[in-house]
């Protein structure tokens, strides 16, 4: 997160400059919830890794100074953290307790509470986005109140990917599983042509799969597979020289991000070690990825049309690559949560990690968009993706969702204009 003025803030990447009336820092949480309560328009203030407007308000609020503990309950097998939390502190926590997550994001550096509220998805073709991890969420209502949603209860499903439009939260409890090794491995050498006739094969090949390259080249960059050692499907963590006609890299690699990436800020590569430190792409102790030096879009299409999605892509590589740093494919599974990418089944992520190059991005975002198409796709929620594509032909619950933020936030305290430009398409307006 970057000040550019005394309430001018920019977000990690500095491609969005908000200019709220004041950033709130509360003490603790008896003080964020006046905060709340008195203020007309308020949104929560992550880490900043969002790439559009949909953190902006008049007035936000952090609550990264509220200091409050992890709570471990091993008989209930959860934790309770606190939203602002990074996931890489989260991560070491459970590691050392003996406990683990079944799934992290890219970055280890992004918060609980901001990943729950996006759907940030992680990869594996068994695994759900992080949200579905969740079991219980505390929040600040609109009145300043503070409650909790637990799993089971009416209107779970609605409110845990939320976009921060019910409340500021403040606690999460999530689901915990015994601690447990990753081993990845890179391979260099994978052909679009091997990616598309095999593509769900390779994408079950490892616990986790992410293919990382450039849309008009004939081969992409790298194939990440993380083995869960011992119990994963394939069941050993060796390491083969070769998969699918890829070599695999022996050293470490600049496999994500070209340029000025430091060499050191991915996590280890061919060594066995804990998944905290391995499902992530980066590590939760350097600066991630190229350090800002970037936007990124992501759309989600159903996993059966994969394929046909990635074709439709193809043609548009010779506009597309110039301005990218990377694509990125991978998998998740379906979940009920409203707004997540993976509700009502298996969703592909097709990721785009542009140049800090807005204009030319925008100029072609609107004909990406417009091949994904026929595929039902839809749009991450913190990515960047044009006002003119339709959220809610995707999201099929966004219309259920709109309804329950008018009723928990009737005033539309944690409404912003991103969120009614979302919201209007639903059919619900913004509360005047």
């Amino acid at each position: 997160m970057t000040f550019t003025g005394r309430n001018a803030i920019s977000n990690w990447a500095g491609n969005v400059v908000f200019t709220p009336a004041a950033v709130l820092r509360p003490r603790d949480v008896a003080e964020a919830q006046q905060f709340v309560a008195d203020a007309p328009r308020i949104r929560a203030l992550g880490t900043g890794h969002s790439f559009n407007d949909i953190a902006d308000a008049p007035q936000l609020i952090s609550l990264r100074d509220v200091a409050s503990p992890f709570e471990l309950d091993e008989r209930t097998q959860t934790v309770t953290v606190p939203g602002a939390a990074p996931y890489g502190a989260v991560a070491a926590f459970l590691h050392e307790h003996g406990w683990g997550l079944h799934n992290l994001g890219s970055l280890p550096h992004i918060s609980v509470a901001g990943a729950t509220a996006t759907a940030t998805h992680g990869s594996g073709d068994g695994n759900g986005v992080l949200s579905t991890a969740v079991r219980g969420i505390e929040r600040i209502g609109a009145d300043g109140e503070l409650n909790w949603i637990h799993a089971g209860e009416p209107d779970f499903e609605g409110s845990v990917v939320a976009l921060g439009a019910l409340g500021v939260i403040t606690r999460l409890r999530l689901a915990i599983e015994p601690t447990y090794d990753v081993t990845q491995q890179v391979y260099t050498g994978l052909g679009w042509d091997t990616l598309l006739a095999e593509f769900d094969e390779i994408m079950a090949s490892a616990y986790s799969v992410s293919v990382l390259g450039k849309w008009a080249e004939p081969t992409l960059s790298t194939l990440w597979l993380k083995h869960r050692a011992l119990t994963d499907q394939g069941g050993s963590a060796d390491a083969a020289p070769r998969a699918f006609g890829g070599e695999r890299v022996a050293a470490e690699v600049h496999a994500i991000i070209t340029g000025d990436a430091p060499d050191d800020n991915m996590t280890p590569l061919g060594t066995r070690g804990a998944w905290s430190t391995r499902l992530a792409h980066f590590r939760f102790d350097r600066d991630p990825s190229a350090g800002g030096d970037e936007i990124q879009s992501e759309f989600f299409v159903p996993r059966a049309v994969a394929v046909d999605a990635l074709r439709a892509i193809r043609p548009l590589g010779d506009r597309i690559d110039p301005l990218l740093h990377v694509s990125e494919f991978r998998t998740f599974a379906g979940d009920d949560l409203w707004l997540s990418g993976g509700e009502g089944g298996a969703r592909v992520a097709i990721h785009f990690t542009w140049r800090r190059r807005p204009a030319e991005v925008a100029a072609v975002l609107p004909d990406i968009e417009a091949a994904l198409g026929p595929f039902t796709p839809r749009a991450h929620w913190g990515k960047v993706y044009t006002t003119g594509f339709d959220q809610a032909a995707g999201f099929r619950r966004l219309g259920d969702f709109a309804a329950l933020a008018a009723r928990v936030d009737p005033a539309g305290k944690f409404r912003n204009a991103h969120l009614d430009r979302v919201l209007a398409i639903s059919g619900c307006e913004a509360p005047r």
